[in-house]
């Protein structure tokens, strides 16, 4: 699997995570929903970004070793 790919499975898998998230704290509003929004998905999205933003670097560092190894 490319970088790429992996990268947009990523942010896809976050997108559909905030969404099923946001879906269930229509119904579950209580001290333990917060607790798990403050200490799991709260801190995924800068998690993310910051494996999103190394991946691409990745990306760009294969794409020069490959057009070197031509």
């Amino acid at each position: 699997m490319s970088v790429g790919v992996s990268r947009t499975k990523l942010l896809g898998s976050m997108k559909d995570l905030q969404l099923r998230w946001s879906r269930i704290r229509e119904r579950w509003n209580d001290e333990a929903s917060a607790h798990i929004e403050e200490s799991v998905i709260g801190p995924l999205e800068p998690r993310l970004r910051a494996a999103v933003t190394a991946m691409e670097k990745m990306s760009q560092i294969l794409q020069r070793v490959r057009k070197d190894c031509e």
